[in-house]
């Protein structure tokens, strides 16, 4: 049996759905950057990419492509006030348990033990989709928010894509 080829097999299965081939991002000018203090003494966040919406917010589009929309979503939810819409992945179990993809109880487990310092007054979800337009992300929504991450003091963001 041939071993499978994750980006063919990828790119296949999006062209079919009229989606150009995928180029992968080669990040040359990010540097491994190191803790200037404790984990203990973190303030952290978590953005998912996951298609995860708070029932306060409109729900994100199942097929988006390019969606740079972002949601601050309260650091004081409860996990099960969420809807997930995204077709690109099978969500079943994130259903089940919103943690698979979006976290937000582990970190506040891990908060309430002391192993971090802190849970950032917001959580993020938005970059649903597959996004094509890499120099408005490069450009824009990035800097737009690293303002809104430096606004909560966060240290460290967990990124849980889907």
């Amino acid at each position: 049996m041939e071993p499978i080829s994750y980006v063919d097999a990828l790119n296949e299965h999006y062209g079919s759905l009229g989606f150009p081939p995928y180029e992968w991002t080669i990040n040359e000018t990010a540097p491994l950057t190191h803790l200037d203090k404790p984990l203990q003494e973190c303030r952290i966040t978590i953005l998912t990419s996951g298609g995860v919406s708070h029932c306060t917010m409109p729900g994100f589009e199942a097929d988006a492509r390019n969606d740079h929309r972002l949601d601050a979503v309260a650091g004081d939810v409860n996990t099960g006030d969420f809807a997930i819409n995204d077709s690109y992945y099978n969500h079943s179990d994130a259903d089940e348990d919103l943690n698979c993809v979006f976290p937000i109880d582990r970190l506040r487990e891990m908060a309430a033990a002391g192993e971090i310092g802190s849970i950032a007054p917001r959580f993020w979800s938005g970059f649903m989709g597959r996004i094509y337009n890499r120099t408005k992300v490069i450009q824009e929504s990035a800097p737009a928010f690293v303002e809104k991450l430096k606004e909560d003091g966060v240290d460290i963001l967990l990124a849980a894509p889907a």
